[in-house]
């Protein structure tokens, strides 16, 4: 059995293979990466590097002879993503790779999210594939809203406009256990997983679990769209990424990060990482 891994090398990739290490042998493992000088550590682990580069689609279906199972993880180039991913899926129908597996967005067929048209197009285009597949729709990584979690303690105010949205994440670590299980189990053919975390909770509720964890007062300010924007713009984020922030907590506000489905638990065999133990280890690391 031989699982090829997208985007290896990235956050999500590299968890994944991580998982993947722990219930299959490196030998069934491929890691496909675009700069290989990167993956040193994967090659040190025991895991075949094959070069993909979906900017050369050409390449990419001798990347694939072999494999049986492949895990696309989207893309990270936000505007660009379709055809890349229509490059990918062609590669494989090509390979004769039977089987993909696809980490998209929760409930990517309605979800109002601006990211969520480039997955729309990328689900139709693998079910009209032939190949037999399992869609992953990923809700918001915790992570997302823990990246400058110190500088908040140290500012004693936590910033978005998300309003009182109840938001479903979960730990990007459970995202990529999630993706394990599918990719080495059975029963998971041309089906659709919606995944979220266990807990909801608002950004004051954060706010509020951050005080708890640090000893330290944290508030939550909400912002318009407008003033987040400007205030992300300084703080040095490119123009795309706040864009792509800024519309995740507009939207989160309406209810589009809030699930109830059970599937990421189901698939983990346990409730899904809360977002206070994430914020716990990350300030226990920063002293």
């Amino acid at each position: 059995m031989k699982i090829a891994i997208t985007g290896a090398t990235g956050q999500l990739g590299e968890l994944v293979i991580h998982a993947l290490l722990k219930v299959t042998p490196a030998e069934n493992i491929i890691a496909l990466v675009r700069n290989a000088s990167k993956a040193k550590n994967l090659k040190a682990q025991g895991i075949e590097l094959r070069h993909f580069d979906y900017d050369h689609p050409k390449t990419l279906a001798s990347a694939l002879l072999g494999i049986d199972k492949l895990l696309l993880i989207s893309a990270n180039e936000i505007g660009r993503r379709p055809p890349q991913h229509k490059a990918v899926i062609e590669a494989a129908q090509q390979a004769g790779v039977p089987y993909i597996a696809y980490t998209s967005l929760l409930h990517a067929d309605i979800s109002p999210l601006g990211l969520a048209q480039e997955h729309r197009e990328t689900e139709d285009l693998i079910k009209s594939s032939g190949l037999k597949y399992t869609i992953l729709r990923n809700n918001w990584y915790s992570e997302n809203y823990l990246a400058a979690l110190t500088h908040t303690v140290e500012n004693g105010t936590l910033y978005g406009a998300a309003g009182l949205g109840e938001i479903s994440s979960a730990a990007r670590q459970d995202y990529a256990q999630a993706a394990a299980k599918v990719l080495t189990s059975e029963n998971h053919d041309d089906k659709t997983y919606e995944l979220a975390g266990s807990q909801s909770f608002t950004l004051a509720d954060l706010a509020q679990k951050i005080t708890d964890a640090s000893g330290k007062s944290v508030i939550y300010q909400n912002l318009t769209a407008n003033e987040y924007t400007q205030a992300l713009l300084e703080a040095g984020l490119p123009a795309g990424l706040a864009d792509v922030i800024v519309d995740a907590d507009v939207q989160a506000e309406k209810g589009a990060l809030f699930s109830t489905s059970q599937d990421l638990e189901k698939l983990l065999g346990h409730k899904t990482t809360t977002i206070q133990d994430q914020v716990k280890a990350i300030l226990m690391k920063s002293h």
